[in-house]
């Protein structure tokens, strides 16, 4: 994960102060970027910024690289129990736009992203970082992290639910909280 975040950060303009923001897979894109460039801030949401908050599940499984029995289309596959319970869509709209976008998502690629994800180790907070998270996060739940923000029974969904109180939130870090 470090050596792709590190690919990706050779795009950013540094030549001006930015902020990072990230969620899910992205949120910890973004730990490992602001680790590197020092951005003015960070924000990572429905994410979490040290490997010892995945969930133990997921280091256990990364231990055991059972990744590497399950084929990629399997991981693609969109089901009620994925979208309801796991990323907490609720309505049909939402339903259709979490299946176009696991339908259109490179099946090798969310394998790879997966693995890096159950296989990260991540032990520095990075300066100036924000954590929203969602109490109903059935993903990316922690009982040992404490997010700075909390959205109360946000999903993993919530960046689209929650879209306008995220937006308030990320607003108020830029504006208030993230330049020292």
């Amino acid at each position: 994960m470090a050596t792709y975040a590190e690919r990706l950060s050779k795009v950013i303009d540094k030549s001006q102060p930015f902020a990072l923001v990230g969620v899910s897979f992205g949120g910890m894109i973004a730990v490992e970027i602001a680790k590197v460039l020092k951005p003015i801030t960070t924000v990572i949401i429905s994410s979490t910024m040290l490997s010892i908050h995945l969930p133990a599940l997921y280091r256990f499984a990364g231990s055991l690289d059972l990744l590497k029995i399950i084929p990629a289309r399997l991981l693609k596959s969109s089901n009620k129990l994925t979208q309801n319970y796991y990323f907490g869509t609720r309505s049909g709209s939402e339903k259709t736009l979490l299946s176009k976008i696991i339908k259109d998502t490179d099946p090798y690629f969310l394998k790879w992203a997966i693995g890096s994800i159950l296989n990260w180790e991540n032990k520095v907070k990075p300066e100036r970082i924000f954590h929203i998270h969602g109490t109903m996060d059935k993903i990316l739940y922690s009982k040992t992290a404490k997010p700075d923000f909390v959205i109360e029974n946000g999903t993993h969904f919530m960046v689209y639910q929650n879209a306008a109180e995220i937006s308030g939130i990320i607003d108020e870090i830029v504006l208030n909280r993230g330049i020292d």
